[in-house]
């Protein structure tokens, strides 16, 4: 006599669909968090992310001295219509600047307002100004390689004045353009020359708004 196959499935036990679940769950919470912490990755970089300003000008060196130098006599500075005055106690500048739209807007005439700044008085906009350095009248920048972070600049602008202080400091390749790191939070000012004695980098100084006073 053949015995008879018992054809009852067997029953998955509790415990262990218990556990299969718990490991999907860890699983899928996993992915989430993954997915959570790179969408914030992204969002933290694209917050501060390269902001490219396209610059009107080209700096031509050799050594740290800018080629084709001009006497102030020939072709000096123009000093009317200035809007603003931008000063640097620390180095002893004060220039001031024009309208952005203005035609003596022109680094090799006066302090650049950079396409695509905002006025001092715009809430977290950033004031982007390019300058010379090297030797000649119009190296209005030139010795910018001296300050440091926390030091101070003041802008004048429309019977106020706004004093920033300078939160950091780097160094990009001079290609045309420049890369503007800042937080967007804050109200900034923006400088860019020559790097000090190297003729293939610019500097850019990263300034953020601390106080604005009546003048």
């Amino acid at each position: 006599m053949f015995k008879k196959q018992d054809k009852r499935k067997k029953r998955i036990s509790p415990s262990t669909i218990a556990t299969i679940a718990t490991v999907i769950i860890l699983i899928g919470g996993f992915f989430l968090s993954y997915n959570y912490i790179q969408a914030k990755k992204i969002m933290a970089f694209d917050y501060i992310s390269n902001v490219f300003y396209t610059t009107d000008y080209t700096v031509i060196e050799q050594d740290g001295e800018i080629e084709e130098e001009t006497s102030e006599e020939e072709n000096g500075p123009v000093t009317n219509d200035y809007i603003g005055y931008l000063m640097i106690p620390k180095i002893n500048l004060t220039k001031g600047f024009l309208n952005k739209n203005a035609p003596d807007n022109d680094v090799e005439k006066n302090i650049l307002v950079v396409e695509g700044s905002s006025y001092p008085d715009v809430n977290k906009g950033n004031l982007i100004l390019a300058g010379h350095s090297g030797t000649g009248w119009k190296a209005f920048f030139n010795d910018l390689y001296k300050l440091e972070i926390k030091d101070s600049l003041y802008i004048t602008y429309k019977n106020k004045k706004y004093e920033y202080k300078i939160t950091n400091i780097y160094t990009q390749p001079k290609v045309g353009t420049i890369a503007i790191y800042r937080n967007y939070n804050k109200t900034t000012l923006t400088l860019v020359t020559c790097t000090n004695n190297d003729s293939t980098t610019q500097t850019i100084y990263i300034s953020e708004l601390i106080e604005v006073t009546d003048l």
